[in-house]
């Protein structure tokens, strides 16, 4: 009894407000949408107040208020939860992201039918698993919460039950999701169990925490059980990545899913799986580097030729974009490896810092690049072919703009922000002394410029016309919309934060 009441002492919901608030919030919308009368709309105005609130919150209270950069946060429920600085940052990155997918999806769930309240509702609770997982310090928070966030994901990347792509999309996203959660879970148990089980003296009170765990590890990093449950708990994470050799999702699932949800799978999904790897590679798992560099600098290198080397064939802008991304989780991996044979005069903080600055710029590109994508993609937005774009800068320049800053921003273009974030992974590669990865980075930006700019120039020039025209087919006029007023700020907010990060990040490192 008196065990349970300390356990319940040191559970400090105050901690987590935001959370609860969009869970909140997201049980308020679909309550409302169970009692609505029938023909009438029900939109999301709810949860872009919760989303935009909690993100002007947390900007407010971390530029005005209260600046802790380098405060060293709260434990709470147990050790659970570990809350600090880096953690709020990513907070307020998933905020954004939940934000900005909420915001392009409305439009195209309008026009197809399909409810509203429900999709805002998933996003929501998706952006507050997500938060949880990164403030993840046991085993046992980690998995509930990104099964959480795959649970909102299968619903959403199959939202278009009209369409077969997106129910494809969403049946093997279910199964591969099932597969990776399952080799996660043995590699967790066979963690648990080698721990709880130990006849030495190291073993952990809790397996399960990462703070217990690690010193455990470390005692016994020649261990094969040891190894082998690190083995599955990368796989299983590797799967969540896009990380060879578990990619083989990727394309598929991003070309089948609404526009909108391939953003946020893209962008925030990719973004908190790295962010719990970094957590664990230089936390519980830190003390099997010797055996962690090797592994995921091979998983690294396959990862960015493949990504790469796939995209140089695609003619469908989304399944360009899910190589591409495959390639962007490989740059990713490098700057993993980095903070882990990091030189010990330079602080692991600047590597996490390269990073989140990488998953920045390649959010801002990514969304406006998919931003652009929604607003024109027809009826069935999974044939989306290249040739759509075609002169796209003579009907409608702005979007073709922002079209090429995105693309320009993900090639690593300078003065975009995409090279700042490529430079710094170049650097913290080059400190760490992973020359070899470092060849493999630069070449897969080299191939990654031909078939961004394939898509530019298609874009911005218009197609060269045929020597022979007896079998030319006949060319339907296509003319695209301008998007609304405020989807455009949004487009040109996006694309302007772009061009000024590439120009100027001193306030933004001060504040880290």
């Amino acid at each position: 009894m008196n065990d349970f009441k300390l356990y319940a002492e040191a559970n400090d919901w105050g901690l987590l407000v935001p959370e609860i608030s969009l869970a909140f919030g997201a049980l308020l919308l679909l309550c409302r949408e169970a009692l609505r009368k029938q023909g009438r709309e029900s939109g999301g105005g709810l949860a872009f107040l919760l989303q935009g609130g909690l993100l002007v919150y947390f900007v407010a209270r971390y530029l005005f208020f209260d600046p802790r950069p380098d405060s060293a946060g709260e434990s709470a429920f147990n050790g659970m939860i570990q809350q600090s600085f880096p953690a709020d940052v990513m907070r307020c990155f998933f905020l954004g992201c939940a934000f900005l997918t909420s915001f392009f999806a409305n439009p195209g769930l309008r026009e197809r039918r399909l409810p509203q309240a429900e999709f805002h509702a998933l996003v929501s609770l998706a952006a507050a698993s997500m938060m949880l997982l990164v403030q993840s310090n046991h085993f046992l928070m980690l998995f509930v919460s990104l099964e959480t966030v795959a649970v909102c994901f299968y619903v959403l990347v199959s939202y278009h039950r009209g369409s077969p792509y997106s129910l494809e999309a969403g049946l093997k996203y279910l199964v591969f999701g099932a597969l990776s959660s399952a080799i996660l879970l043995f590699g967790i148990a066979l963690l648990y169990g080698t721990a709880a089980s130990w006849s030495g003296g190291t073993a952990p009170s809790d397996p399960l925490s990462f703070t217990m765990l690690e010193q455990f590890v470390a005692a016994n990093s020649d261990s094969l059980a040891v190894r082998a449950g690190t083995a599955f708990v990368l796989a299983g994470l590797a799967f969540k990545l896009g990380a060879a050799p578990f990619q083989a999702w990727v394309p598929d699932v991003y070309q089948g899913a609404p526009t909108a949800v391939t953003a946020y799978l893209a962008v925030a999904s990719k973004s908190a799986g790295f962010v719990v790897l970094f957590n664990l590679v230089t936390g519980p798992l830190f003390g099997l580097r010797e055996f962690l560099i090797p592994l995921l600098s091979l998983v690294a290198i396959i990862t960015i030729l493949f990504g790469n080397l796939g995209a140089l064939t695609q003619t469908n802008v989304k399944r360009l974009m899910g190589f591409s991304g495959v390639a962007h989780a490989g740059y990713l991996l490098v700057g993993i490896i980095a903070a882990i044979g990091m030189h010990p005069d330079v602080p692991e903080k600047s590597v996490f810092w390269a990073i989140v600055f990488y998953l920045l710029s390649y959010s801002l590109a990514s969304y406006g690049v998919f931003g652009v994508m929604g607003v024109l993609a027809p009826t069935e937005d999974a044939d989306q072919p290249r040739s759509l774009y075609s002169s796209l800068a003579q009907k409608q320049p702005f979007l073709a703009f922002t079209l090429a800053v995105g693309l320009g921003s993900l090639a690593g273009i300078p003065p975009l922000a995409g090279f700042i974030g490529k430079l710094l992974l170049f650097v913290v590669a080059f400190q760490a002394e992973l020359y070899g990865l470092l060849a493999v980075m630069v070449m897969g930006v080299v191939i990654a410029i031909y078939y961004y700019f394939a898509w530019i120039r298609e874009t911005v020039f218009p197609p060269l016309p045929s020597l022979d025209s007896s079998d030319k087919e006949p060319q339907v006029p296509w003319s695209p919309q301008f998007p609304s007023l405020l989807l455009a700020c949004i487009l040109g907010l996006l694309t302007l934060t772009t061009i000024l990060l590439g120009f100027y990040q001193s306030s933004l490192g001060q504040s880290f």
